[in-house]
């Protein structure tokens, strides 16, 4: 699912709610690891219900990967779902970054 595209079509924004054991296990790091070896804008950051929000924004095949990276995590994880959810407006070139829970810009 695509909500967002830029005015040339090859870039889209996507969120994502992981669940599990995902935080306090590195997580965030990790997403944003791949999230920036794979070039892709946006943030990362624990929600009070014990899951993490993801919303990033890139080629499909890069969103793709992070989304395919998501339901795996770091070692010490236990992914038991990724969820898409309605995206939020992500700036090309901001760069990928760790968020405090409940900031929001």
């Amino acid at each position: 699912m695509e909500n967002e595209r830029s005015g040339d079509g090859s870039k889209a924004g996507r969120g994502w709610r992981v669940e599990g054991r995902v935080q306090g296990v590195g997580f965030r790091w990790f997403v944003q690891e791949k999230a920036t070896r794979l070039g892709l804008a946006g943030w990362v950051r624990n929600e009070a219900d014990g899951s993490v929000r993801v919303e990033a924004r890139g080629s499909p095949e890069a969103m793709a990967r992070l989304e395919e990276a998501l339901a795996v995590g770091p070692p010490s994880a236990e992914v038991r779902g990724v969820k898409e959810v309605p995206s939020r407006p992500v700036e090309e070139g901001e760069g990928f970054e760790i968020r405090h829970q409940g900031a929001s810009r």
